[in-house]
């Protein structure tokens, strides 16, 4: 039983902002589960090579991309229904893809906080609803939201990242409030600050960098590797009765003070 309780073998998993960065690193720990992939990104050159690395890997037939505008309701639903018919029916929804703008709340622009909100929160709603509602009709799925440390805590210049983050987590209780009675588990992660390409430069900045190690009870960065093993626990059976919770993996950073 154990061996089959993390298993993904024959799931389809769709990744939203899987091209690179956190995304990539979750599709790969699904990939190595057993899982078949169908990576997106709206930059298609950064998308193949993406599909190109992970096929190389685990074979053309296991990896798939597809290029779509997750903040267009229309492109969405077309998408989906595109790989439902071509690839096959999803199992499982990654909902990654997000942006941030740091700019303090009394200079940030009215366009700019709609963005970041239109990507990092709605998207999860309209992307979450076009592959919910085929799921339900199935009985069972996973739906797994990529919220954040600012799900619960915040900084200064990043207010709109924070409301998201903040509400994607209302918004994984939401779902699970309508669709668990049709089979389905939706949950989040909550990483915390993450050594990636787009966090390079706060790695590299000595202050901030010293302030991560001080705040941080695991005294360090958290790993994209680090991710993966509980990316995998919500997506495979081993969590058929966990349904509207976010797990933080943030080193301890927001249990203490």
């Amino acid at each position: 039983m154990k061996d089959t309780l993390f298993t993904l073998t024959g799931r389809t998993a769709l990744i939203t902002g899987s091209s690179r960065g956190i995304g990539l690193a979750l599709a790969e720990g699904l990939a190595s589960a057993g899982a078949n992939l169908v990576l997106n990104g709206i930059d298609e050159s950064r998308l193949d090579s993406a599909v190109a690395a992970l096929r190389a890997r685990y074979g053309d037939d296991r990896v798939h991309g597809v290029a779509f505008d997750i903040t267009d309701e229309a492109a969405v639903e077309t998408a989906v229904a595109g790989i439902e018919a071509d690839i096959g029916p999803l199992s499982i929804l990654v909902n990654n893809a997000g942006i941030q703008h740091r700019v303090p709340m009394l200079d940030l622009a009215l366009e700019d906080w709609e963005r970041v909100i239109l990507v990092d929160l709605t998207s999860a709603f309209i992307v979450g609803r076009a592959v919910a509602r085929r799921m339900i009709q199935r009985g069972r799925g996973k739906i797994v939201n990529v919220c954040s440390v600012q799900t619960d805590l915040a900084r200064p210049t990043i207010a709109p990242y924070t409301a998201a983050k903040g509400g994607l987590r209302n918004l994984t209780r939401a779902m699970t409030a309508e669709w668990a009675a049709s089979g389905l588990q939706i949950n989040g992660i909550a990483p915390g600050y993450i050594h990636t390409e787009m966090t390079q430069p706060l790695v590299d900045d000595e202050t901030f960098n010293s302030w991560i190690l001080g705040r941080t009870p695991a005294a360090r960065w958290g790993r994209v590797e680090d991710l993966v093993g509980p990316a995998i626990w919500l997506a495979s059976d081993a969590s058929n009765y966990v349904n509207g919770q976010v797990v933080f993996i943030d080193g301890g950073m927001s249990v203490v003070v």
